[in-house]
């Protein structure tokens, strides 16, 4: 949303920035806001529920007291959180529009809660502004009722906006022993809370051609020493393991890896941004990125660490150029976005 939240002030239109508190640890939300240069939320809540429902419940119950005594004209929300769900719903409750950024995405797999939640918000949403004509595809199949405007992807922008800063800023190359790396995440429930996964995953870290640089999500290393693994990860000398990091120094390691191994939505866009342009092996079984697959950024491999290993050593054989655009726009997504905003609401 920092683009967004940019070209708001850029087109003097007044807007309130709430930070709804689903991510507790530092290293994953306050350090972001930091590195992104935005001001300080104007409201920040403290959530203490830990199970999705009730995490859900005490957003939206906050939510609501906030846009009680805020009284928005619209509230945006972007992605397909917990947060994101939660704050729709406050929003429709007191008939208050709301505007979905990254509208439309679908992975058609319901076993993941992101799904759940992207869908039920964009069948409330008055506003919904996509990524690509796939998404805008997928709306006007479902025959939602909000309008529908094609703007790319934020993410883009993001990327465009805070590389140059990044590469300024970012000492992370310095902690990195390796000259060439793949750089690795996992923090999906439906992964890391299987422990036949996390067993997958470790071994293809310890027969990977190349070392891994790993900054390790809280949830994930939970898992790993509940199930008696942390111990033996951190001994593999040709891993790196991070904390989690920051959004400037994860992009300077984007920029710097041979490969990206994860199962993050938001990183298969970060990954083809003009900038970026590599490639990345998605560890699940589906993507609502699919344009990144069709475009030579992508592709599934899955959770097997046979199949895993044999796409990593053909990946990194592979010398056929990435495309030089991304299929999730030009990096003029949060304007297009707030153009709309400006002739509706200014």
């Amino acid at each position: 949303m920092a683009p967004i939240i940019r070209a708001l002030n850029k087109a003097k239109l007044p807007s309130v920035f709430i930070y709804c508190g689903q991510h507790y640890d530092y290293n994953m939300s306050q350090q972001f806001i930091e590195n992104l240069e935005l001001a300080s939320p104007d409201y920040s809540l403290k959530i203490e529920a830990s199970s999705p429902g009730a995490q859900t419940a005490e957003i939206m119950m906050k939510m609501d007291q906030l846009l009680e005594k805020i009284e928005p004209s619209i509230v945006l929300v972007e992605g397909d959180t917990n947060t994101v769900l939660s704050a729709a719903l406050a929003a429709n409750k007191r008939a208050i529009p709301i505007g979905h950024v990254e509208a439309g995405l679908r992975s058609f797999d319901l076993r993941m809660p992101e799904e759940h939640n992207r869908r039920l918000t964009d069948h409330i949403s008055n506003y919904l502004f996509t990524p690509t004509e796939r998404a805008k595809t997928n709306l006007l199949r479902e025959n939602v009722w909000g309008k529908i405007y094609l703007t790319g992807n934020t993410a883009i922008d993001a990327v465009i906006q805070h590389l140059p800063i990044a590469e300024k800023k970012s000492a992370i190359m310095e902690r990195i022993p390796f000259k060439k790396f793949v750089l690795a995440t996992a923090h999906r429930a439906e992964n890391v809370d299987d422990a036949a996964f996390l067993k997958s995953f470790i071994e293809v870290f310890s027969k990977s051609p190349l070392p891994i640089v790993y900054p390790m999500h809280p949830r994930t290393r939970k898992r790993l020493q509940e199930n008696n693994m942390l111990s033996q990860v951190e001994k593999m000398k040709n891993v790196l393991i991070l904390p989690p990091l920051g959004y400037l120094d994860f992009l300077v390691l984007m920029k710097n890896c041979s490969l990206i191994i994860t199962d993050s939505g938001g990183i298969q866009q970060e990954a083809n941004a003009p900038s970026i342009r590599k490639r990345v092996l998605v560890i699940r079984l589906s993507t609502e990125r699919q344009e990144a697959v069709e475009a030579g950024f992508a592709k599934i491999v899955g959770t097997d660490k046979d199949n895993i290993l044999t796409a990593l050593r053909e990946a990194l054989l592979d010398e056929e150029k990435l495309p030089s655009m991304s299929p999730f726009g030009d990096g003029k997504a949060a304007t297009k976005t707030v153009d709309v905003m400006k002739k509706d609401f200014a």
